[in-house]
């Protein structure tokens, strides 16, 4: 039981934001409860009036938070989001966001240089935040659009090289090279392999929907893959099982995935590496093109495939412009 809040009110989610809740409607109560605040803002939706949220920072956060544009998020986009207003409330509740200027998203950008990907993640928070308020009219400009990000402190993520794709499969124990197996020949993030089912293979191919996009996607399988598939017992509803039939978390596969990296020295090749993998793969063919490989990882621009496939594209198009010299 709820004891230290008003009736109709509740904390919600791991935030534990307050929420009045009467006749269907869920409204979140942005003042602290126990403060004079709180009581106006209660009374008025007792009244079944809920108090205009102030042209503030919090403010437009309460509105975009409750508008369809959120629901239309994936949980996962939602989740970080979430966090990253969080911030944005305790450093700047009270700032009217019509009066941020380019240069302030600078000043909070480069105060976070230690993070930079933190920094970066913030300031693309804080875009599409702002975004919506041009949208519902509060703001002319969004002032942290186009805003450079900061370089990363770790090198860039690069394929996973083929002698360590091979000492992986070697060393790796039959569950984790499930996940493995299923990461470099889906070509998926990890939490959509996770959560792909029996159901949606077919024999030759996986049906997907992507956590982060929503993207559907029909993905062909490897003759690799198609036969640890055929190989594998069914314990329960997803491809990835624990013993007892229970899905495998997310936690659990990336302890299982590092130990095998740490016992074979490829610490420098992350999970997500393996997406990389999959899409310079098929860039490195002879005849595919960036729509191939947005066809399998499911991007959308070929911008973003040649983030994951630039070397490997490099090399197979100077092999055609070498052999078309020589010929």
């Amino acid at each position: 039981m709820k004891r230290d809040l008003p009736a109709y009110c509740y904390r919600r989610g791991r935030s534990r934001h307050v929420y009045f809740c009467k006749h269907g409607n869920n409204i979140r109560v942005h003042a602290e409860p126990g403060t004079p605040e709180f009581a106006a803002e209660y009374a008025l939706l007792l009244r079944g009036r809920p108090p205009a949220p102030k042209r503030t920072i919090k403010g437009l956060i309460q509105i975009y938070m409750g508008s369809n544009r959120w629901e239309e998020l994936s949980p996962n986009t939602r989740r970080n989001y979430t966090r990253h207003f969080r911030f944005f409330e305790e450093k700047m509740p009270s700032v009217d966001p019509a009066t941020l200027r380019t240069v302030h998203v600078y000043e909070m950008r480069d105060a976070l240089k230690d993070t930079p990907t933190d920094a970066t993640r913030k300031v693309g928070a804080l875009a599409t935040l702002l975004a919506y308020g041009v949208r519902i009219g509060w703001l002319d400009q969004n002032v942290a659009k186009g805003v450079s990000a900061l370089k990363g402190k770790r090198p860039p993520r690069v394929p996973w090289p083929v002698e360590m794709i091979a000492a992986f499969r070697h060393a790796a124990p039959e569950d984790t090279r499930l996940i493995f197996d299923l990461l470099l020949g889906t070509g998926q993030r990890i939490g959509d392999v996770l959560k792909m089912t029996w159901a949606d293979w077919d024999g030759a191919g996986i049906s997907v929907k992507q956590s982060k996009t929503g993207a559907a996607l029909y993905v062909p399988l490897t003759a690799q893959l198609a036969a640890v598939l055929r190989t594998t017992p069914k314990r329960g509803l997803t491809i990835v099982a624990q013993s007892n039939g229970n899905p495998v978390t997310y936690m659990q596969a990336h302890k299982w995935l590092m130990k095998i990296r740490k016992q074979i020295g490829a610490q420098a090749w992350d999970i997500h590496a393996l997406r990389h993998s999959a899409a310079s793969e098929i860039a490195g063919l002879p005849g595919m093109s960036a729509e191939h490989v947005m066809a399998i990882t499911g991007h959308k621009t070929s911008g973003m495939v040649m983030l994951y496939a630039r070397a490997a594209a490099q090399k197979a198009r100077a092999k055609e412009a070498q052999k078309a010299r020589d010929e």
